[in-house]
């Protein structure tokens, strides 16, 4: 079986930093993910981060960021105020990548700036099929390895 969630959206507030009776730090914040073929639907997804990588969020990501989120799925239940039993569904990352600042008029002088040598650079940017580089390769008589 396999529980792997991997996502890419902003931040619909500031990253919210608690503790456990424990000391174990946990933050939680809750990512804005457009549909892949209708961009005006938008799922508002909850992420639990714990320990290091949670002072790391609240410390580094903002409302509006943009970030990568790997972890699993968990649905919870629990019993609400008022008596009533009720489901939770969040993401439990295990890792969280911190991807481009929104609205700074800054970024794209900065990114024109950035060296070429890192390949990754340009992660979480939309590309369109004309901006890809398809190489046909059925008409090579020899295995490449």
């Amino acid at each position: 079986m396999l529980n792997r969630v991997i996502l890419i959206g902003r931040l619909t507030q500031d990253p919210e930093l608690r503790y456990t009776p424990n000391g174990v730090p946990v933050c939680r914040f809750t990512l804005a993910v457009n549909r892949k073929f209708n961009r005006e639907e938008t799922d508002f997804i909850d992420i639990l981060v714990w320990r290091g990588m949670a002072e790391n969020c609240a410390q580094y990501l903002s409302k509006g960021q943009m970030a990568a989120v790997e972890g699993r799925l968990q649905v919870r239940t629990y019993e609400g105020r008022d008596g009533i039993k009720r489901k939770a569904v969040e993401v439990v990352a295990d890792d969280v990548r911190f991807l481009a600042k929104s609205g700074s008029a800054s970024q794209g002088a900065a990114a024109s700036r950035r060296p070429d040598s890192d390949p990754w650079s340009d992660i979480g940017e939309e590309i369109s099929i004309e901006d890809l580089d398809i190489v046909d390769r059925s008409e090579d008589d020899e295995v490449p390895f």
